[in-house]
């Protein structure tokens, strides 16, 4: 019975809905299409802006916290050698450092083999 009268309160609302609309767009049709696109403009700031300050990529935080931990260890070889060539050496070994960890291998994976008996094949009829 609650579905039934929620459906109709929810279909009446749709039907009213489409009817304001149509109403809108024949009375004043610039006026209709300026509203959709002043609406449309304030939705596309509003998803930049979530997208911009939300931090939900892991990845790219830790990518981030590398590179932080790479320039501060950096500078603080520079300081203890006292080199003072630190901007252009910095940018060079940043690079050789994100290399460096793409091309680095594994060891292997020390896997045994457990023999069993493959010869003998199933009976899949019976359970």
């Amino acid at each position: 019975m609650k579905n039934r009268i929620s459906t109709t309160i929810v279909g009446i609302l749709i039907i009213l809905a489409l009817l304001g609309l149509v109403g809108s767009f024949t009375a004043n049709p610039a006026g209709f299409i300026q509203g959709i696109a002043v609406m449309a403009l304030i939705g596309l700031v509003i998803y930049f802006l979530f997208r911009r300050f939300s931090n939900s990529n892991p990845q790219k935080k830790e990518q981030q916290a590398f590179l932080k931990a790479a320039k501060k260890s950096k500078k603080r070889l520079q300081q203890k050698s006292g080199d003072t060539s630190a901007k252009g050496s910095s940018l060079g070994t940043l690079a050789k450092l994100k290399k460096s960890t793409r091309t680095k291998k594994k060891s292997p994976a020390h896997l045994t083999v457990i023999d069993g008996k493959k010869s003998k094949k199933k009976n899949r009829a019976s359970f």
